[in-house]
This record gives structure tokens, C-alpha cells and sequence, in this order.
């Protein structure tokens, strides 16, 4: 077990690894060894406390993998701030939400990602900003949040540009540093990823420095990374996919980071020939569009040896096309969730590709991992189905100022009950077969139905809204919702798809609508969802 620091662990790999490379954005041109990004971080991080953010304050990231998110990590951590993670897909309520409940006293935001305008958003819901000194913001809706830093060359009222917290970096001082960061700990939380639940709003889960190093440290030997390996890292930062799996299991041993800011089939590709890299993660559909690009014999992409494959059921037949046509044999699968740091089960390199397809792997190191009957903590009998349930170091801290919903999902003895159905075989590789709640997997993105109903319900015309996942050839699962309009009433299936876009992220919205009179019941009256997918199953839904 490492009892250290995420602000420290990158301390030590600057005097151990000074001189080997740590950081390599292609596109923008920027490559940094260990020893002189650790120096921009600390510059960073002083700037943080020219700003006041001190140990314990939560600071917000909402952006896309821009080498400023990667810089904040781990100058947050060196100071104690808690960095709470912001989906790029987020629109207004949700970001509100967001800020809210975290009660962040400090966002850093980029201008715009896609046809959305963040900081338009931040402006609808903070006026004040524009009346404000930067760092002086006094707003009605989110009390707590003080500071506003933009990823822009561009000036705007009320906020900080990032050249502002370089400069001010500069005037820190580094003994003080050195001595914030000798008083943070290991068990402190440093890191807050919001989660949705089958209770319709997000909770903040929060997670420690020990949690998120040790996960991160086995899982990069379980895929036998090392100091030579360079991993692409296309999944986003603002899930523990990117900064866990991806950034921090890099750091833990000393590897080359190469993140790309978004998504493209054809720029990974690219991007893993030019920079040789060894490794690459992804969810299941980034590696479908890698494999089924129309240029993908163009490039040499030899290098790749390992990487993970997560967020999905991985399909046998892309597994084969990751292992044979892009080459990397050692390619593993993991499961887990935000609430365990994230990582559970793995493969290992050296299994069968029929153990790397069939089953998630089994537990990680120091991990334990039991199947109980739902509702219980009595164990079923091998190869029995029941919930997987995990306990060890990887179990989140709590969630956010919510300790029903930690109570609900920690028991006494300190067991994570997951929710996921799994049956176990002889040697604990698990198989994930089903799930307790009623969560949509949808490319990776988790989306828990109750959060789009209680949005829904706001819609003038709809008196009842229940939210399934029906099956997709493309991201696994897609978004369907029945609907119960007001009496008297009329919609149209793209009414509603409108009234949520700009509203709600754009992956959350219903991708087929049905309108119904009622629904199937219980004779206690509870609403049957395994009826209604039954009943999608009969029609003919077709991905546009």
C-alpha cells in the first residue's frame, strides 16, 4: 500500500524521473519531462493561494482534456483542494446543480465545447459576474463559488484568465508550499466525481488520495505498465477512466501521458503512430470507431501493447480486432464504479481472450470482492448470481453531505454493495449478468433513468414520464421514454427531444418516445419497468 500524497507522488517521481518525459500533447506541441511539469504544477498551485484557496476548498473543473485540467490536478493536490469534476456534456441545471451542491468556491471553465456556451451559462445563472472584481464574486444562486478562471486568451468581466494564475504563481513562495503539501494526508479527500443515483440527483463521490494512488498504481500493474510505456489517453479526464486509470496510473510508475482533448477515431490513430505509444484505453465504442475507420490502414500503429477496455460489455469480436488488427495483445478489461476509486475487477494480460471477454476479471490487489443475495450480506454459492459487493483501501470516503445514501450503499462491516448482479467462478473472475438498479449505459456515460424523469416532469404537458435503456448496436443502450400526457393534451415526439436540448446533456435525451395512456402495474400499484422493455422489445426502434 503507498501512504503518500497525489501532490507528493509527483514529487518523487520529479527527483526520480526528472529527465524522462511525462507529458506529451502532439497537437499542441507541448512536451514536458517529469522534473519541469512538476514545476508548473507548483507554479500553479501557488498561484491557487494568491487566490485564498486553501486545504479543503473544492475547485471545479469544466473542461475538455486541455493540458490546463491535467496541470490542476495535480497542483490542487499539492495545496488540499478537493477537485470536483464537471462533465463536458453538462448543460444549465445540471453545472448549477454542480457548483451547488459541491459548494465550489472556485471554477475553471473553458469557453465553449460543441454548440454549448459555457460561459454564457455561467453568466445566466451568475449575473453578478459581470459587476464583480475577479475573485469577488457575490452570487445569489451559488453563494460559495468566489473565483472564475477561463481558458482563454480572451478577457472577460469578473474572471480570471489562466495567465493570471501563473503569474501569481510566481509571487508564492515555495518553503509555504512545501509546507501546505508536508500537512495534507493521505486519507483526505482530494477528489470529488459526481455520480448519479436511482434517486434523480448526482452525489458527490468522495474519494482520497489513497483511495484514488493505489487504485491507480494497480491497475497500471495489472496491465504491466511501465516507465517506458507511453498511453494514449482519448477518455475524458472528468471520468476516473482519464484521471485515474489514464493520468494518475501513468504517474504511480513513472509512464509518458498522451491525452488527446476530444475524441476522434482518426486522431488517436494518428496521434498513436507519431508519438509511439504502447498503451491505449478506451470504452468499447471508441475502439469499434478506431477498428471501422475508413483510414485505418493508413496508419502504423505497432507500438500498442496493452491499454484497457471499459465502460461497456466488450463484444468478442472488437476484443479480437483490438488484439489482431491493432495489435494490443495485452489489452485487459475492468469494471468498477465511481464509488470504488473506480477500478474492482481486472484482467490480466496473460488470460485467455474468451476469460477477457466473458468476465471482468477479478479482484485487483488488496481488493476483496463477494457475491450476496440482494438485500443481504449472506454470500450465494459459487456460480450462483447474485449483488457484487467489494471492500478494501478503493472504497470511497462517503458521498457528499449525503449520509443516507453512503449508509444505503456502505454496510457496517464496510462492504460497497455495487448494485450490478455478477456470478463468481472458481478462480473470482466475475461476470457482470445484470443490475439490482435501473441504470443505462450508454457509451460508457452511466445515466440513471429517475434523474430525466424528475427533468421531465417539468414539462407542462406531461403528467407521468417513466425512463428505460433499450439496446443498441452503437452505444449498447440508448435513452426510450414513455409518456403519460396531461388529459386534453398533445405532443409530438420532437416537443419533447427540444424542450430537453440545452437543458439537459445531449446523451440524456430520449432517443425514442412513446405515448401511452398508463402503464403496466403491480396489484401494489408499482410501475412494472421490465414490462415496458418487454414492450420495446415488440417495436421497431431504429437508430437514426
Amino acid at each position: 500500500m503507498l501512504r503518500t500524497t497525489v501532490g507528493q507522488l509527483l514529487e518523487e517521481k520529479a527527483i526520480a524521473s526528472k529527465d524522462d518525459l511525462a507529458v506529451v500533447y502532439s497537437e499542441e506541441k507541448i512536451k514536458w519531462r517529469y522534473g519541469e511539469f512538476n514545476e508548473i504544477c507548483r507554479q500553479v498551485a501557488k498561484g491557487f493561494q494568491q487566490m485564498n484557496i486553501t486545504h479543503g476548498d473544492h475547485l471545479a473543473v469544466w473542461a475538455t482534456n486541455r493540458p490546463e485540467w491535467l496541470i490542476t490536478q495535480f497542483a490542487s493536490s499539492k495545496i488540499g483542494a478537493v477537485l470536483v469534476t464537471a462533465n463536458t456534456n453538462y448543460q444549465r441545471a445540471e453545472i448549477e446543480y454542480l457548483l451547488k451542491q459541491s459548494n465550489s468556491s472556485s471554477l475553471i471553465l473553458i469557453e465553449s465545447f460543441k454548440s454549448t456556451s459555457y460561459i454564457d451559462i455561467l453568466y445566466d445563472i451568475c449575473p453578478e459576474l459581470k459587476d464583480c472584481q475577479p475573485g469577488e464574486l457575490k452570487s445569489k444562486r451559488l453563494p460559495k463559488l468566489k473565483n472564475v478562471i477561463i481558458l482563454s486568451e480572451k478577457s472577460y468581466p469578473g474572471v480570471f484568465n489562466w495567465n493570471d494564475i501563473m503569474e501569481k504563481g510566481k509571487k508564492g513562495s515555495d518553503e509555504e508550499l512545501d509546507q501546505i503539501m508536508s500537512n495534507c494526508h493521505p486519507d483526505d479527500v482530494i477528489n470529488m466525481q459526481y455520480t448519479s443515483g436511482t434517486t434523480g440527483f448526482p452525489k458527490g463521490v468522495m474519494l482520497t488520495h489513497s483511495n484514488i494512488i493505489n487504485n491507480a498504481y494497480n491497475i497500471s500493474k495489472c496491465m504491466r505498465l511501465t516507465k517506458d510505456d507511453r498511453l494514449c489517453i482519448p477518455v475524458p479526464f472528468f471520468h476516473c477512466f482519464g484521471c485515474v486509470l489514464g493520468t494518475l496510473a501513468c504517474v504511480t510508475v513513472g509512464a509518458t501521458m498522451v491525452p488527446l482533448e476530444t475524441f476522434s477515431p482518426e486522431k488517436v490513430l494518428e496521434i498513436v503512430e507519431k508519438e509511439k505509444c504502447t498503451a491505449l484505453h478506451g470504452v468499447p465504442t471508441m475502439f469499434i470507431a478506431e477498428l471501422n475507420s475508413p483510414q485505418f490502414d493508413q496508419f502504423d500503429i505497432s507500438s500498442l501493447r496493452t491499454g484497457i477496455m471499459a465502460g461497456a460489455n466488450c463484444p468478442i469480436e472488437i476484443m479480437k480486432g483490438v488484439i489482431d488488427k491493432m495489435g494490443a495483445e495485452e489489452i485487459t478489461i475492468a469494471y468498477g464504479q465511481t464509488e470504488a476509486s473506480p477500478v474492482i475487477t481486472q484482467t490480466r494480460p496473460n488470460d485467455p481472450i474468451e476469460l477477457r471477454v466473458e468476465s471482468v476479471g477479478r479482484a485487483l490487489p488488496n481488493v476483496e470482492v463477494k457475491i450476496v443475495i440482494p438485500g443481504t450480506s449472506q454470500e450465494v454459492k459459487q456460480g450462483e448470481q447474485g449483488e457484487l459487493c467489494t471492500r478494501g483501501y478503493h472504497v470511497m470516503k462517503g458521498y457528499y453531505q449525503n449520509a443516507d445514501a453512503t449508509a444505503e450503499a456502505i454496510d457496517e462491516e464496510g462492504w460497497l454493495h455495487t448494485g450490478d448482479l455478477a456470478v463468481m467462478d472458481q478462480n473470482g473472475y466475475c461476470r457482470i449478468t445484470g443490475r439490482l438498479k435501473d441504470m443505462i449505459i450508454r457509451g460508457g456515460e452511466n445515466i440513471y433513468p429517475r434523474e430525466i424523469e424528475e427533468f421531465l416532469y417539468q414539462h407542462p404537458k406531461v403528467l407521468d414520464v417513466q425512463i428505460i435503456g433499450v439496446p443498441s448496436n452503437v452505444y449498447g443502450e440508448e435513452v426510450m421514454a414513455w409518456v403519460v400526457l396531461k388529459e386534453g393534451e398533445t405532443a409530438t415526439v420532437e416537443e419533447i427531444q427540444t424542450y430537453c436540448k440545452g437543458k439537459i446533456s445531449k446523451h440524456k435525451i430520449p432517443k425514442f418516445i412513446e405515448f401511452v395512456d398508463s402503464y403496466p402495474m403491480t396489484a401494489s400499484g408499482k410501475i412494472q419497468k421490465f414490462k415496458l422493455r418487454e414492450m420495446a422489445e415488440k417495436k421497431t426502434l431504429t437508430t437514426k
